[in-house]
């Protein structure tokens, strides 16, 4: 495994894949930023190295796309598989393996050292202004310019017993006060509220920029309770590296970029929102009046580099990072509850709202289930009911083991062909949702709950005689077609 311990590290091994572009032309923050990471995402092109942003201090860059998919269409997960420490030809379900496996090992708290890069410039009081850094307006259509795209949050609980490491979007409002939009279940509003309950400010710091598998890490949803520093240390099977920081009773990643630090104000509300979505539209003009987050502190690497994430239209990184770390939350769940789960993905094209599980083809001994309807009720309440994370799905497909997940055209054939186009499938009422997804109605929106399909895609392959090329044709046949058309030769000009 190698484990990229920055984001330059990362960037390094990018450009050796032939996956980063830099863009030396000047770039504004209004809109030109949002665009090129937009293009990039939905056309499968590489990251861009921003290095001149119009109206910002020269050294202050902006990198678009960190992990969305690769521009090398034979590896579609080159950037999230490097991001993990594994070589860039992983297949998809092999990148789970490690994210499943660290779930059941023994945690690996972080190490705190004297100082790192991230502290290389501190700015204090006044100085640490948000608006000298190069916070982009990402939409048409969004509220403000967006501090948080990618960048992870670190809150603690007031026992100190509980560090989580967590994703929300944030809002810039002005010099010192952003808005973030975030609360129960997700576990940086579960400990704001501890702090909240108390009377007290909630200490808070902003990580843009850390080393590239802790965005991921901090999309996953892991249980309460669990540090994502410490979880990733099993993963790497050695301790991340942080330092304190300078006006909070936090630690931070060494290596980040910059670092924003501060109080969440309980008293002081403020507007964030509306915003482009991983549903992939702009909600209609409304706005959340939410605590501000006061900023106290803000320190940076020299020339520092800003990731950035312009939510919508799959695929880009709020459908890598959560369909992945999710796919592998889901296998391990599932696994636990007794269902013989080969795999569960998240697929990403379906802007994460559709999870495909495959089971094995023995699940009736394994679970004893009578009938694939049994099974595809037990798939879906088990992830409908799971805390923290359930609110993501809106239709699950349950598909024998001969499916591949993770290829689209292997789900879609599944489940046009397996599932019956009336029995094949159960609706699960009143299951949590979240309000942002644009499926659901106004009313089912704004309670938060809303109805689950489930998809029985399950035949007994014994009885099905597939004309795939791998499954209907004798292993000789295979070898003997594959070196004829290997030894093919290139045809000049008409045939004939």
């Amino acid at each position: 495994m190698n484990h990229l311990t920055s984001l330059r590290d990362y960037l390094d091994a990018l450009a050796k894949l032939d996956d980063l572009r830099v863009i030396d032309e000047e770039v504004d923050v209004e809109l030109e930023i949002g665009a090129i990471a937009r293009y990039a995402t939905e056309n499968r092109a590489p990251a861009h190295l921003l290095d001149r942003i119009h109206g910002h201090e020269p050294g202050f860059r902006v990198l678009t796309a960190p992990a969305a998919l690769s521009s090398d269409p034979a590896y579609p997960y080159a950037r999230a598989a490097l991001s993990l420490g594994l070589d860039p030809q992983t297949p998809p379900l092999r990148l789970m393996d490690g994210l499943v496996a660290a779930q059941a090992a023994e945690p690996v708290p972080p190490v705190v050292v004297p100082t790192g890069p991230c502290q290389e410039n501190v700015l204090l009081g006044d100085d640490a202004d948000l608006t000298r850094f190069p916070f982009p307006l990402l939409h048409q259509g969004d509220g403000g310019r967006y501090v948080n795209t990618v960048g992870t949050f670190v809150l603690r609980s007031p026992d100190g017993k509980w560090t989580n490491w967590g994703i929300a979007r944030t809002m810039l409002h002005d010099a010192h006060r952003m808005a973030t939009f975030t609360g129960s279940p997700q576990h940086i509003g579960v400990i704001d509220d501890m702090w909240r309950e108390r009377g007290e400010p909630t200490p808070f710091a902003l990580v843009l920029g850390a080393e590239p598998a802790v965005p991921f890490v901090s999309a996953m949803s892991l249980p309460e309770h669990v540090d994502e520093a410490a979880y990733l240390g099993a993963y790497f099977g050695h301790p991340l590296e942080v330092v304190r920081c300078k006006t909070v009773d936090l630690e931070v990643p060494a290596t980040a970029e910059i670092v924003i630090e501060g109080y969440i104000d309980h008293d002081d509300l403020i507007p964030e929102g509306p915003m482009g979505e991983f549903a992939g539209y702009v909600p209609e003009p409304h706005q959340w009046n939410l605590p501000a987050y006061r900023v106290t502190a803000i320190t940076h690497r020299n020339d520092p580099i800003m990731p950035v994430v312009c939510a919508g239209k799959p695929v880009d990184e709020d459908h890598t990072l959560i369909g992945l770390t999710h796919s592998a939350r889901w296998t391990h769940h599932l696994r636990e509850k007794g269902i013989p789960v080969t795999a569960a993905w998240m697929i990403p094209e379906s802007a994460v709202h559709v999870l495909a599980v495959t089971v094995d083809r023995d699940w009736r001994e394994k679970t004893g289930f009578g009938s694939s309807e049994e099974l595809s009720r037990a798939v879906g309440e088990a992830v409908t009911g799971f805390p923290h994370g359930g609110w993501w799905v809106t239709r699950i497909m349950v598909l024998d083991n001969d499916i591949d997940p993770t290829d689209l055209r292997d789900v879609l054939w599944g489940w046009a062909t397996r599932s019956h186009p009336s029995d094949g499938s159960l609706v699960l009422q009143d299951t949590a949702i979240m309000h942002i997804m644009a499926c659901y109605t106004d009313e089912e929106r704004a309670t938060g709950t809303g109805p689950t399909v489930v998809y029985d895609c399950i035949r007994d392959l014994r009885k099905l005689h597939s004309t795939a090329f791998a499954d209907n044709y004798p292993a000789a046949v295979q070898r003997r077609s594959l070196d004829l058309i290997a030894g093919a030769r290139r045809a000049d000009g008409m045939v004939g």
